[in-house]
C-alpha cells in the first residue's frame, strides 16, 4: 500500500511523515522546506505475526508494509506555477490514496500561509489544486484521442467519455465522484491516475491537550469530520508532535508514554486502521519455520488470487488451500492439533479469503 501525504505548507505534514516513517525528512517552520518528495516504508503492526512466528520457530518474521510519499507543501495558485507543490504531484500519482493533514491547531509561532486557521478553507484550497492539477492531464488526454478519434473510430468511446469527465469536473467536482458506465470506462479511467480519483483519509492535526480526548470540543475537528462524511472519507485526529516524541520511544515505552497522556493508540495505528477500512483491505498469514508473513490483499479475494500475491506460479498452478483461522491455531497449539478438532479446512478456487486466516497453498506448475 503507498500513501501520498498533501497539505499546506506548516500544518504538520513532514513532521507527521518524520515521526510516521522516522525518516529524517526536513521539517522547519517556513513554506516550502521539502523541496524533493520524502519516500519511508513503515511496517504494519500486528501482534498475530508475532504470536505465530513463536508457535512455528520462524527464523524469519515479515510484516505488510505501507510506503509513504511527502511532497511540498501545496498554495493557492500551485496548479498555475505558484509556490513548489505542483511539479511534485506526479510522484503521488501512483499512490493508493492520499492522506491530507489539515491543520486544526493555533500557535502564533508557526505560521499560517492565509494568516488564518480555518480547515475548510485549506481543504477547499488543496482540492482545487488537484482538481486544476488533474483537468491539465485531461484536456491533454482528450485533445490527443479526440484527433486520433477522427481516424480511428475504436477511440471514439473513450474520447466521449473523456468529454463527460472533463465536463463533470469543470463543474468543481473531484473525479471520484464521476459515474462509470461500463468495465471499458473504468479501464480507461484507471489509466489517467488522476489525484482526485483517489479516497481520501484526513488527518486532523490538533494540539497536545487535545489528542487524548479526540478533539471532541474542536470546532475545526467536528468541521472537517462533517466535511469527510459527507464524501464518504475517513478522519483520525492526531497530534504530530507527540507522535514524533512517540517515534523516539521502544514499545514498552511507547506503551507507557500512551497511558500517561490517555491515549489508546498511536498516530499510525490510527493511520493504518483508517487506511485499510477505506481501501477495503484485509491481510491473511502464512506461517512455517522459515518465515512467518502478513499478505496484504482486498476484500472478497479468492484463494488463486490471495495466491498469486506470493507468486504468480501460485495463482497459476492452484490446486487448493489449506485454511485455519488463526486464533483457531493458536487455541490448539499446532496446525496437527487443529486438524485433529476438524479446524483446518481445505478449501477450493472459489473460496474468498478472511482477515485473519492461515494459509497453506497447494500448487502445480
Amino acid at each position: 500500500m503507498k500513501l501520498g501525504i498533501v497539505g499546506l505548507p506548516n500544518v504538520g505534514k513532514s513532521t507527521l511523515f518524520n515521526s510516521l516513517t522516522k525518516a529524517g525528512a526536513e521539517s522547519a517552520n517556513y513554506p516550502f522546506c521539502t523541496i524533493d518528495p520524502n519516500v519511508g516504508i513503515v511496517t504494519v503492526p500486528d501482534e498475530r505475526l508475532k504470536k505465530l512466528g513463536e508457535l512455528y520457530h520462524s527464523k524469519k518474521v515479515t510484516p505488510a508494509v505501507i510506503e509513504f510519499v511527502d511532497i511540498a507543501g501545496l498554495v493557492k495558485g500551485a496548479s498555475k506555477g505558484e509556490g513548489l507543490g505542483n511539479q511534485f504531484l506526479a510522484n503521488i500519482r501512483e499512490c493508493d490514496a492520499i492522506v491530507h493533514v489539515v491543520r486544526c491547531f493555533e500557535d502564533t509561532n508557526i505560521v499560517h500561509v492565509d494568516g488564518s486557521i480555518d480547515p475548510l478553507r485549506d481543504i477547499e484550497t488543496i482540492n482545487l489544486e488537484l482538481l486544476f492539477s488533474d483537468l491539465e492531464i485531461l484536456e491533454r488526454r482528450y485533445a490527443k484521442t479526440s484527433k486520433a478519434a477522427r481516424m480511428d473510430k475504436s477511440l471514439q468511446k473513450e474520447a466521449a467519455m473523456q468529454e463527460r469527465l472533463k465536463a463533470h469536473m469543470e463543474s468543481g467536482a473531484a473525479a471520484r465522484t464521476f459515474e462509470l458506465l461500463d468495465e471499458d470506462e473504468e479501464a480507461y479511467f484507471k489509466e489517467y491516475g488522476l489525484l482526485t480519483a483517489k479516497p481520501v483519509i484526513y488527518a486532523a492535526n490538533v494540539a497536545e491537550d487535545e489528542v487524548a480526548e479526540d478533539a471532541v470540543n474542536n470546532a475545526g475537528v467536528a468541521a472537517v469530520r462533517d466535511y469527510a462524511k459527507a464524501e464518504g472519507s475517513e478522519v483520525f485526529v492526531i497530534c504530530a508532535e507527540i507522535e514524533q516524541e512517540i517515534a523516539e520511544l521502544d514499545d514498552d515505552e511507547k506503551t507507557m508514554f500512551l497511558e500517561e497522556l490517555g491515549m489508546k493508540e498511536s498516530g499510525l495505528d490510527k493511520l493504518i486502521k483508517a487506511s485499510y477500512s477505506l481501501l477495503g483491505l484485509i491481510s491473511y498469514l502464512t506461517s512455517g519455520e522459515d518465515e512467518t508473513r502478513a499478505w496484504t490483499i482486498c476484500k472478497g479475494t479468492k484463494a488463486p488470487q490471495a495466491a498469486g500475491k506470493i507468486h504468480t506460479d501460485f495463482e497459476r498452478g492452484f490446486i487448493k488451500a489449506e485454511v485455519v483461522n488463526y486464533q483457531d491455531l493458536l487455541d490448539c497449539g499446532s496446525t496437527a492439533a487443529a486438524k485433529e478438532k476438524g479446524l483446518v479446512r481445505v478449501e477450493g478456487k472459489e473460496y474468498v479469503v478472511q482477515d485473519g486466516d492461515v494459509i497453506l497453498f497447494r500448487f502445480n506448475v
